[in-house]
């Protein structure tokens, strides 16, 4: 099963020769190895480089084992350097080799060599690229799949495709299996075995119970407004513990950092500024989540939400929580300031879109209801209402372009129209 990524292929394909490592991060098991090893090295072979100036190396690979010596990789790549044309070293599990900062800083003083390497979620961060390559390295970051990604190898109708998606995700391996059973028990295993144990073992975390309570919190909670202090306030009332902010607040970051979770900051759009609290947390895999809860939770709002959030981080939009601040006039003749909310806040460059997931708009009321917020917000930046089913897009009466998920998910270009 060839299954294309050519949104990460073509990152790769751009930075050719540009000097620095390419580096390219992302969860476990999200696919970064066959991109390399598999996508990026038939390009190279397609564009005439000869088989012999492309030197693979994985390193979790037993026959490799003595290559994680740097004192032995170094000798062994200046050996198959045989020529003063382009070299690509294409580098799996970077990690497990000793010293690869400075083996990588070696090599890219090399004039005929093109560096590319991935790493472990848990233990070759986005931060440590900038922190050891001072600038050398160029990270191209790497999600599980998208729901085109997965349509283009499934073979069934896009709707169950995306009863298959809603429930067990985008990681590849889970296309592989074809039953159920199969696809629960690899994405628990992975989680359990892979994913926790990474965070336990990198950060020396001593109470893993801990950590893991606060996953199944947060599991429970995608897409609803929370900080540490409730958090802490959950643990107190639901799990009779008590622990610090502070504990949650480093093991939210160890999460984020292993690329588990992404946050949305509140941002005060007519104000333009930030609030720092409460945000919004989402997986990064939507199957992942559904393992830590044992498939239970399995409700389409959330879900959706979460999958549109993710599809927007793929296509390379920053995204916050828009908040609207109204003010108005209680029942008393008070005034009152109330804060209506925009779920998705989409930036990048120039381009600005505002973004309300709507599961279900059965009539014209829920429509003002959710378009509302989106009214407010003082500019003129496009607005858009995605639902579960609506026919063809289109743009209502108040100017704000409606779409179902599907004609969101599988065009690229459908927040263009």
């Amino acid at each position: 099963m060839v299954i294309k990524r050519d949104i990460y292929l073509n990152k790769l394909i751009s930075k050719k020769h540009n000097g620095l490592i390419k580096v390219v991060t992302g969860v476990r098991r999200c696919g970064k190895s066959y991109l390399l090893f598999n996508l990026f090295k038939d390009y190279l072979l397609s564009e005439g480089v000869d088989r012999k100036h492309i030197v693979e190396i994985a390193f979790d690979a037993f026959e490799n084992k003595r290559l994680q010596d740097p004192y032995v990789l170094m000798p062994y790549l200046k050996e198959q350097i045989a020529d003063s044309e382009m070299y690509y070293i294409l580098l799996d599990e970077i990690q497990l080799l000793g010293e690869f900062e400075a083996v990588l800083n070696s090599l890219i003083r090399m004039e005929n060599v093109d560096v590319y390497v991935t790493g472990s979620n848990a233990r070759f961060l986005s931060k440590d690229v900038i922190t050891e390559f001072r600038g050398r390295g160029d990270e191209i970051h790497m999600y599980p799949l998208s729901f085109a990604e997965f349509m283009s190898v499934y073979p069934g109708t896009k709707q169950d495709g995306w009863n298959e998606y809603m429930i067990y995700g985008g990681l590849p391996l889970v296309l592989r299996s074809e039953q159920p059973e199969e696809k629960i028990a690899f994405l628990k295993s992975l989680f359990e075995e892979t994913y926790i144990s990474d965070i336990v073992g990198r950060h020396r975390i001593r109470n893993r119970a801990e950590l893991e309570d606060l996953l199944n919190i947060l599991s429970s909670a995608i897409g609803s407004l929370t900080n540490p202090t409730k958090l802490s306030a959950t643990f107190k009332s639901v799990k009779q513990k008590t622990i610090s902010k502070t504990t949650i607040t480093r093991y939210i970051d160890y999460l984020c950092d292993a690329f588990l979770v992404d946050k949305a900051l509140r941002y005060d759009i007519k104000g333009k500024k930030y609030i720092d609290t409460p945000v919004k947390y989402y997986f990064t895999d939507i199957g992942l989540r559904n393992a830590r809860l044992n498939f239970r939770q399995l409700e389409e709002t959330h879900t959706m939400e979460n999958i549109i959030f993710n599809e927007l981080k793929i296509r390379g939009f920053n995204i916050d929580v828009g908040v609207v601040v109204v003010n108005g006039q209680n029942k008393d003749g008070n005034s009152i300031r109330s804060q209506l909310e925009i779920d998705f806040v989409c930036n990048k460059g120039s381009k600005r879109y505002y973004i309300q997931s709507a599961y279900a708009m059965p009539d014209q009321a829920k429509m003002v209801q959710e378009q509302r917020s989106l009214m407010l917000t003082g500019d003129g930046f496009k607005k858009i209402i995605i639902t579960k089913d609506a026919p063809a897009p289109y743009y209502n009466d108040s100017g704000v372009l409606v779409m179902s998920i599907f004609d969101f998910m599988l065009n690229p270009s459908s927040l263009e129209q």
